[in-house]
Formats: C-alpha cells, sequence, structure tokens
C-alpha cells in the first residue's frame, strides 16, 4: 500500500508528460492545466473555484468546531464541487444549520457528530492495541470518513477480525506499505558548472551523506525565522537525519543529469516519524536561485504560489515531482494516521494521485495555495504510472499519495514562511 519514497533509482523509467497543450488559464502553466484536464476532467477555472471554495468550508469548519461541538460532523465538497457541512441532533443544531446555508453550504443531516466518531476511533486505536501481532501488523491505520460518517480502516487483507462499531463496508483493503529502496548515485566527479537559473518547488535534487545518495524533489520555497532561505522537502529525503543543523549535515545538491551539480544547501532540520519533512538551508551562493514562489515540472512554466491551504475532503489538489511531473487528484482523507514502514505518519492527508520515488518531497498544491508534501506512495513498485492508474480504473483501487500538510510544518516551527511572492 504505502511505500516511503525515500531514495529513487536515478536510472529508473520517467512517466511521460501529458503531451496535450490546452490554453492555460490565468497564472497557470499548460503542464498544470493538461494535469488537471486529464486527471481532474475539469476546467481550470473550475479547479481554481473549487480551490476557493474548499478553503472557504474549511474556514467555516474552523468555526463550527468551536461553536457548535455537538453537532459539528465534517465538512467536504462533493464530486461536483459544493461545498457541504453535516450535522447531528443536538443542542445548536438549528443554528448551525442556518450559519451554514447562509454561508452557500449544502447540509446534510448525519447519525454522529465529529466528536461522536473521534472517540470511535480512539477507542479502535485502543482496541487494536489489545489484539495479536498477527492482526494488528496487518492494520496500516485507520482515519474519520466523514463522508460516510463513520471510521474508516486501512488493512492489508479481508478477513480480519474488527470491533462492532466498524462498518464492514469502510474497511479498505490495500497493498502493504514498501519502504523505498536506498539507492547510491553514479559515483561520478562532482561538477561545479554554473548556476542554471531558479530553482523551484517540483525541481529534482541529490541529498548527500558520505558516498550514500538519494534523489527526491524540491518542496515549497520559504524563509526561516531569522530571514535564512529555506526549502521544504521530505524528512525521509534526508539520508543521514541525525546529523541535520550541524556541521556535518547532510549536503543538497543540484542535478545535471545523474551526475552532482552544485551544492545549494545543507539539512537544517529533519522530522522523520509522526511527521516526514524536512528544512533545507540554502547556501549563501544559491539563495537568490530560491527566492520566488514557484512550483512547476522541472525545466517548464511555474504557478506561483499566493497562499497556504488546509486539506479538505474532496478538495482537487495536484503534485509536482521530478520523477512525474503535475498529476491530479482530489483529497479523500485527512487528519489521517497511516503505518508506513516501521514509522507511524499522523495528521497526514490522502489524495488518490500515482507518485513514484523522486516525487518524494515535491509539493502539492489546491490551486496556487501550498498545501503537502510528498511523503508516501501505495505505488512506489511501478515503473510508471500508467500501469497503477490503468489498474486503478478498472478494480477501482486507485493510486494513493499520502502527504504531510505544510500547514503543520509551519505551526511546529514558528517563523517559518512558505514563499508568497
Amino acid at each position: 500500500m504505502i511505500a516511503a519514497s525515500a531514495a529513487i533509482l536515478l536510472c529508473g523509467p520517467t512517466a511521460a508528460v501529458a503531451t496535450a497543450q490546452p490554453d492555460p488559464a490565468p497564472n497557470l502553466p499548460a503542464e498544470l492545466v493538461a494535469a488537471v484536464a486529464r486527471d481532474l476532467k475539469i476546467s481550470p477555472e473550475e479547479y481554481l473555484r473549487r480551490a476557493d471554495v474548499a478553503q472557504q468550508v474549511a474556514a467555516f469548519a474552523t468555526t463550527a468546531q468551536r461553536q457548535y461541538p455537538a453537532v459539528f460532523a465534517g465538512s467536504w465538497l462533493d464530486d461536483g464541487g459544493k461545498a457541504v457541512v453535516a450535522l447531528a441532533q443536538g443542542p445548536g443544531a438549528d443554528e448551525a444549520q442556518k450559519a451554514a446555508e447562509s454561508a452557500g453550504f449544502e447540509v446534510r443531516n448525519v447519525a454522529k457528530s465529529e466528536s461522536a466518531l473521534r472517540g470511535e476511533k480512539s477507542a479502535f486505536e485502543r482496541w487494536l492495541e489489545g489484539q495479536p501481532a498477527e492482526v494488528s501488523a496487518l492494520v496500516r491505520g485507520a482515519v474519520i470518513d466523514t463522508v460516510n460518517n463513520s471510521i474508516a480502516v486501512r488493512v492489508d487483507k479481508v478477513g480480519l477480525p474488527m470491533p462492532s462499531f466498524i462498518d464492514p463496508a469502510r474497511v479498505i483493503v490495500m497493498a502493504p506499505p514498501v519502504a523505498g529502496e536506498q539507492a547510491t548515485l553514479p559515483q561520478a566527479s562532482e561538477i561545479a558548472g554554473d548556476a542554471r537559473g531558479v530553482l523551484a518547488g517540483g525541481d529534482g535534487y541529490a541529498s548527500v551523506a558520505g558516498r550514500l545518495s538519494l534523489r527526491c524533489s524540491l518542496g515549497f520555497n520559504g524563509t526561516d525565522r531569522t530571514g535564512n532561505i529555506v526549502n521544504i522537502t521530505a524528512g525521509h529525503c534526508n539520508p543521514d537525519i541525525p546529523s541535520a543543523g550541524n556541521d556535518n549535515a547532510a549536503r543538497v545538491h543540484e542535478l545535471n543529469g545523474d551526475r552532482l551539480g552544485n551544492e545549494l544547501g545543507r539539512f537544517q532540520k529533519s522530522v522523520l516519524g509522526a511527521q516526514d519533512y524536512s528544512i533545507v538551508r540554502i547556501a549563501d551562493q544559491s539563495r537568490e536561485r530560491f527566492a520566488n514562489n514557484e512550483v512547476r515540472v522541472p525545466g517548464a512554466a511555474s504557478v506561483r504560489i499566493d497562499g497556504v491551504a488546509t486539506p479538505v475532503v474532496g478538495a482537487p489538489v495536484c503534485k509536482s515531482g521530478s520523477r512525474t511531473g503535475f498529476s491530479c487528484g482530489v483529497v479523500n482523507a485527512v487528519d489521517q494516521t497511516v503505518q508506513v514502514g516501521e514509522r507511524e505518519l499522523t495528521q497526514a492527508f490522502s489524495a488518490n494521485i500515482c507518485a513514484l520515488p523522486g516525487d518524494s518531497g515535491g509539493p502539492i498544491v489546491s490551486g496556487r495555495l501550498a498545501l503537502g508534501i510528498s511523503s508516501a506512495s501505495s505505488v512506489a513498485d511501478y515503473p510508471i504510472c500508467e500501469i497503477p492508474n490503468l489498474i486503478g480504473a478498472l478494480t477501482g483501487n486507485a493510486p494513493q499519495l499520502f502527504a504531510q500538510p505544510v500547514h503543520v510544518v509551519l505551526s511546529d516551527n514558528p517563523g517559518l514562511r512558505i514563499r508568497t511572492e
């Protein structure tokens, strides 16, 4: 199911970038427009509209959780891109319904409030702790399934025992996680070369510690609390996490094909466990190359980030990665816990997007907003995305991309900012 895309085989195949060239929407690159049309089957204007509506209902949800805790049961975008607010019966239900409808949202009446569902999720986690290892090892995580007003559980195979309050229809079978294999870059001589212009989210890089090299994708450009230029990428892209922030921290290099280019910076902080992110401090000689708010397919035009988003179920999202470029889907779970190898990723969101090793650390956007960092994929063992995409279309078991929300990274690091200009 989930494969941490930590290391990439540099000589591995690369998925083809869509060749369609529809007219780009204002300030959206043609490659992103093509991915939206291909994967979401909507116009770029509708993509931007839905992204905006998702943040409107996210803001409403934040208020509703505080004002109507007994009845608020979650919110999402439906298949048509309309915002839906779920409400249970209880104190404040009428007031909550009026507030939601006056904001232009559809109201759906459900049996359980969000707080009740959180209680069930906690009860499931306690139940799981008491199960034998042969059962618990096959459970990959649980999440509040807001749309179905239930708890969804990801498992490796059918037939596992479940507590009575888990709907059997919401037990989702996926392949077991596969940790990303480490791969070393060819030991070619390092070449300095001249600076090759701006570096943006989605561009590839190599991280180097001793003789070990990993290939990942740059995430969002930003600044830290003291004004240093940084890039926010994945934690598992650091081949030597304990050294982060020290004089011997792993280095980040530009890639010239399969050869190491200029050193761009060093890992200032890396977190891998419940979260998965790294902050790379950019070297002084490369500062100007990262002084931008761009996300792109490597070598192509970019979308300029103008804000930060909160994950919302049903929201349209697109990832950029140096392996597979832009691909899009919709968020299908938020604030979830999922087992990735030996670690448990929390507060993650997922979307039905194919990503392959090399895409790790790359940015996920919703509209022009920064949303997440690519962390783990359910289909990392495939050579190209066309294969799992076809299998998903035939079986309904679409590829899943699990991501680190950037708003959590910002919250954990006061003063850290994503560039929005």
